[in-house]
């Protein structure tokens, strides 16, 4: 399968996260996506090094400004459950706009067609680092990392694409 590509609509899916009241609630895409503009930033996993420390840090320092530009929601997808995206997400006490979803199965990112192969290193069928631009379902923009890079997926890209 083809990785999602800038002009193709975004394929619906369902995944889970964890609302305020702490409750884990099921959420379709397109329920968050349809209409708007937003962000999703795909990570190998929680956690991890560059994920924790560059990757997702940028999208919530600068979420002010992805909001100041017409982006209505920001979403953060790892293939981990949702207790473990709960437990990240906890870690940005600081985060005020970036919703951390989990795909535990990894149906969605295969929809996407950005699964990366880690079995290798113990951590199985995962995600391609990316950043995607989306306006009312149709992808703007489309930052695939390959490997373990971290270079095209930044939030500062994706301002740009703004």
């Amino acid at each position: 399968m083809a990785p999602i590509a800038a002009g193709d609509t975004l394929p619906d899916g369902t995944l889970a996260h964890f609302d305020e009241q702490d409750q884990m609630q099921q959420v379709s895409i397109h329920s968050l996506a349809a209409g708007k503009k937003i962000v999703i930033v795909g990570v190998p996993g929680a956690f991890t090094p560059t994920c924790s420390l560059k990757h997702v840090p940028g999208f919530i320092e600068k979420a002010d400004e992805l909001k100041s530009k017409g982006v209505a929601e920001i979403l953060c997808l790892s293939v981990n459950d949702p207790f473990v995206m709960k437990a990240w997400a906890k870690t940005y006490p600081e985060n005020k706009h970036v919703k951390f979803l989990a795909d535990g199965s990894g149906t969605y990112t295969h929809a996407l067609g950005l699964e990366l192969d880690l079995k290798e290193k113990g951590l199985g069928i995962r995600s391609r680092r990316f950043a995607l631009l989306v306006d009312d379902l149709k992808v703007k923009a489309a930052n695939l990392e390959e490997g373990g890079e971290f270079t095209v997926s930044s939030v500062d890209e994706i301002l740009k694409a703004l």
